[in-house]
């Protein structure tokens, strides 16, 4: 494997299904147990090599300065580059308008995917594609890897109708040669080959694999996580607090404050008199009093007085005061009974 590896990742979309937090923010700017989402899915790739040099290309859109912004300020020895979506015509899209970055070996992840994965293999990967997938009860909302006999993936389907394949496509992608896919989304832009307007990249994959040569096999992962929905947010939160992100004894010793693991709850947020937890995180600049909170995330400075929380997402810069709610507000807003 070449020492340089691209990693290509999607995130242009609206985050509609994240609204009203997707308002001001993109998805990836989306906290959960102490974490963006962005950042979450940075910390995927720290089981590469040391000696494999990473070059990121961010393929953004909506809200894409503030990626940018944020990049630039917490990570600024990684190299990112940066690419524009402004129509939204699906991924294999998206990836063809990175073409000038995309050579030798690459990794495609969507923004939202969290797996669980030791990368390290890759060092000596043969196989020309590599598919992470996650096998599901029901795979009909997913699509799909058909594998043959030899163990070799023969085709991706979409949504298929059987239940016999449960091996569930994730999201996450690896590609010996990155131009190899290039000259496929080509094809498959020349051929239209579309659904409602939209370029998949399930369909490149089948492009290539119906030429000479191409062989592809698949990695299974248990633990594959998202980030699209708000269920999906908060049951993403619940587990990572469950497994290493809980700081509950650091947080512990406030005067006045009962904390119920797991929960992470930043070093200079301010909480008086409350009860937190479980499975609640609350970010920098926060203060919280009189207070219950429970199975919620709190985003960067909001303030929350008198009030019982319970399966919420509360944005930036908020205040809550008086009343017990179950909720879901984005940043600056107010809410007092």
């Amino acid at each position: 494997m070449d020492k340089i590896l691209k990693v290509v990742i999607p995130m242009a979309g609206y985050g509609k299904r994240l609204r009203p937090h997707t308002w001001s923010r993109p998805k990836q700017l989306i906290s959960m147990a102490g974490k963006n989402v962005i950042e979450h899915v940075l910390d995927t790739f720290s089981t590469l090599p040391e000696d494999i040099k990473i070059e990121f290309v961010f393929i953004v859109g909506y809200l894409g300065e503030t990626i940018q912004a944020f990049m630039e300020a917490e990570y600024p020895d990684l190299t990112v580059h940066y690419v524009v979506q402004e129509e939204m015509r699906g991924q294999s899209h998206a990836i063809y308008l990175a073409k000038e970055h995309i050579n030798g070996p690459m990794i495609m992840v969507f923004a939202d995917t969290l797996i669980e994965t030791n990368l390290a293999f890759l060092e000596q990967e043969k196989s020309d594609i590599v598919a992470w997938v996650k096998p599901v009860p029901d795979p009909r909302r997913f699509g799909v890897a058909e594998v043959g006999k030899d163990q070799q993936v023969t085709r991706l389907i979409e949504k298929p109708e059987a239940m016999d394949n449960n091996l569930a496509l994730v999201g996450f992608y690896y590609f010996k040669k990155g131009q190899d896919l290039i000259q496929a989304i080509e094809k498959q832009m020349d051929q239209k080959v579309q659904l409602k307007g939209e370029f998949f990249l399930a369909d490149a994959i089948n492009i290539m694999l119906d030429g000479e040569s191409c062989n592809m096999r698949i990695q299974k992962v248990n633990v594959w996580l998202d980030a699209g929905t708000f269920e999906a947010v908060l049951s993403t939160n619940r587990y990572l607090l469950e497994h290493g992100y809980d700081n509950s004894e650091k947080a512990g010793g406030r005067m006045g404050v009962n904390i119920i693991p797991p929960v992470y709850i930043h070093p200079e947020a301010e909480v008086e008199s409350s009860v937190i937890g479980p499975h609640t995180a609350i970010e920098a600049g926060c203060r919280i009093f009189g207070s219950i909170i429970q199975n919620s995330i709190v985003e960067k400075n909001t303030q929350i007085e008198d009030v019982i929380l319970e399966g919420s997402m509360i944005g930036q810069n908020s205040r809550l005061k008086g009343g017990s709610y179950s909720i879901n507000i984005g940043d600056n807003t107010e809410v007092e009974l």
